[in-house]
């Protein structure tokens, strides 16, 4: 098997590491997270959408048909599962078998950003939803919204669903996004917003005070923060450049960065194994953790 990585991050390689049921095969592959028990969560993009493996990568079941119509971002906080539903530009989460808690949007409504068609780029900010990206719970309460593919926008809401702030607008400058496409937090509540076709992460307060960008990467298609306190980002394609798995720590150094197929979500277990979630190759990577 491949090894991968560099000093104390390196991994083993074991590609294709989920099994579905014979005869059955995962759709693409949007996200991948991992709950408390460290079991595997693969969001595809067909029915059932959610579909469930133990950390040995065997079959434990699937959930989701018909909630979910565009599966597009998957976060696990707290053993609860948030997701978006992009096309249909809805926020929602689930308990970890898959009944619905809460709903955000109004179904196929999509805010006016100005998109009337190709590229789809906004034209300007406005509020909840147009094609949204992630969903995540926050430790103060909230939930936030990062809203990327129609709209530039991140959106605070209070736990019950209760519209309370949004921030940014179309761009390339300090709190300007050009499709804000995943969210993670650290121990200080702090925001960490993969802007894709920007190709940095922006850092913000909970309140969307702009405090610094990590750049020098592919666009990032998901970030994640680990237990170990890393974050770990998919990392598009960019020129000559291949897909990336990436490893920084809390302030943004590189500690590893990990040649990956095209990986648009990345989850990691307690171990610090690391899983890419493939849309083109409608599979999950395993990057084992050597110790």
């Amino acid at each position: 098997m491949t090894q991968v990585g560099t000093g104390d991050y390196r991994y083993e390689v074991i590609r294709d590491f989920v099994k579905m049921p014979p005869g059955e095969s995962l759709g693409i592959v949007s996200r991948v997270a991992t709950d408390s028990q460290d079991r595997i969560y693969v969001f595809q993009r067909k029915n059932p959408p959610v579909v469930v493996f133990d950390p040995d990568g065997k079959y434990l079941g699937a959930w989701g048909s018909g909630e979910v119509t565009d599966p597009h971002g998957l976060k696990i906080i707290d053993d609860i599962v948030y997701t978006t539903d992009r096309s249909d530009s809805v926020a929602k989460s689930f308990t970890l078998d898959g009944k619905p808690l809460l709903e955000l949007g109004q179904r196929g409504v999509h805010s006016d950003t100005g998109c009337t068609g190709s590229p789809w780029l906004a034209q300007r900010a406005a509020g909840p939803f147009n094609h949204p990206t992630e969903m995540l719970a926050h430790p103060n309460g909230a939930i936030y919204v990062t809203d990327g593919y129609r709209n530039a926008r991140v959106h605070r809401f209070t736990r019950e669903g209760r519209l309370v702030a949004s921030w940014g607008t179309p761009g390339k400058g300090q709190g300007e996004f050009h499709l804000p496409h995943s969210i993670a937090f650290d121990p200080d509540g702090n925001l960490y917003v993969a802007d894709r076709s920007n190709k940095r992460i922006q850092i913000f307060s909970p309140d969307g005070k702009f405090l610094g960008q990590w750049t020098g990467m592919g666009g990032p298609n998901d970030i994640t923060r680990g237990k170990d306190g890393n974050f770990y980002i998919a990392e598009q394609e960019d020129g000559d450049k291949p897909a990336y798995v990436c490893v920084r720590d809390s302030k943004g150094n590189v500690l590893a960065r990990m040649e990956s197929r095209h990986v648009h979500g990345v989850g990691v277990d307690s171990h610090g194994n690391v899983y890419a979630g493939l849309t083109v190759d409608r599979s999950v990577d395993k990057f084992v953790r050597l110790h």
